[in-house]
């Protein structure tokens, strides 16, 4: 199993940039797609933006689109949301999560059932 763990959130003014981690610790190979969902008060947990284990295929939301910019570091076992221009709408929890089967597009367009491994989420709240 893989064990992912979020950091990064925190309190950010509107206009403002954050750029969140996940670290993923214990058996780390045969995935295929890890990203970045987020869950507001009162809302569905949705997808972010999600890039492939093995190569350079991305998704964003057309919401954050210009905004945020997905990354990992294999060597790490990391990956990165960096979020700027951060708007009070993206005040939600901030979860990463791995597959092994699901293809970019299949995991963040909508969450599918089934999703391997999540993180515990951390919090992003945006606010003057």
């Amino acid at each position: 199993q893989v064990q992912l763990v979020e950091s990064g959130g925190g309190l950010v003014q509107p206009g403002g940039s954050l750029r969140l981690s996940c670290e993923a610790s214990g058996f780390t190979l045969d995935y295929s797609t890890i990203g970045w969902f987020r869950q507001a008060p009162g809302k569905e947990r949705e997808g972010v933006s999600c890039i492939s284990s093995r190569d350079d295929a991305t998704y964003y939301a057309d919401s954050v689109k210009g905004r945020f910019t997905i990354s990992r570091d294999n060597a790490k076992n990391t990956m990165y949301l960096q979020m700027n221009g951060l708007k009070p709408e993206d005040t939600a929890v901030y979860y990463c999560a791995a597959d092994s089967l699901f293809t970019v597009q299949a995991m963040c367009g909508k969450i599918p059932p089934g999703v391997d491994a999540w993180g515990q989420g951390t919090l992003v709240t945006v606010s003057s």
